[in-house]
C-alpha cells in the first residue's frame, strides 16, 4: 500500500495553524483565563503545537517553568481541555475547533543531555581534534594552491 503524500501547501497550512494555536494557547494560559486555580498556579511554556493533516487535532508540547510538577501541570491541562479548546478556537477561522492534546516537551531534556555530552572531556577532545587537523593542513576548504606558472601569466 502506497503512503499518501502531503502537499507542500497542506504542510504550510498545518504549520501556520499550529503556530496560531500555540500563540493563542500561550496567551490564554498567561492571562489565567481558565477557571481552575490548580492550572493557573503553573507558569506553562507552550513550545510547539503540531496539527494533524485534517486540522482536527492539535498536539501542544508544554513544560511548566523549571520542569517542576510536570505531571500535575499536564493533568490540569488535560482536565481543562474543553475550556481551553473553546478559548483557543474563539477567534480562529477554521471549520472545526481542533481537539487539543497535551504532551510534555522532551526537547528540554534533550538539550540538557546534549550540554552534558559536550561538557564531557572525551567528547570535547573529539570535537576539537578535527578543527586542529584542519588548521594544521590548511583545511579541506582552505585557499587553493597556486600553480607555479600563475605568476608568469601576471
Amino acid at each position: 500500500m502506497a503512503k499518501k503524500s502531503i502537499s507542500t501547501g497542506s504542510r504550510q497550512r498545518q504549520l501556520r495553524v499550529g503556530e496560531v494555536i500555540r500563540r493563542r494557547l500561550s496567551d490564554v494560559l498567561l492571562r489565567g483565563d481558565v477557571h481552575d486555580p490548580e492550572l493557573n498556579r503553573f507558569s506553562i511554556t507552550v513550545s510547539e503545537v503540531r496539527s494533524s493533516t485534517d486540522l482536527k487535532v492539535a498536539t501542544a508540547y508544554v513544560m511548566p517553568l523549571g520542569g517542576r510538577e510536570a505531571e500535575a501541570a499536564l493533568a490540569a491541562l488535560r482536565r481543562n481541555k474543553a475550556e481551553l479548546r473553546h478559548l483557543v478556537a474563539k477567534d480562529l477561522t477554521l471549520k472545526f475547533a481542533p481537539d487539543l492534546r497535551f504532551e510534555l516537551d522532551a526537547t528540554f531534556d534533550q538539550i540538557d543531555e546534549t550540554r552534558r555530552l559536550f561538557s564531557d572531556a572525551r567528547v570535547r577532545a573529539d570535537v576539537e581534534a578535527p578543527e586542529q587537523d584542519a588548521a594544521d593542513d590548511g583545511g579541506e576548504n582552505g585557499p587553493p594552491e597556486r600553480a607555479p606558472d600563475d605568476d608568469a601569466r601576471g
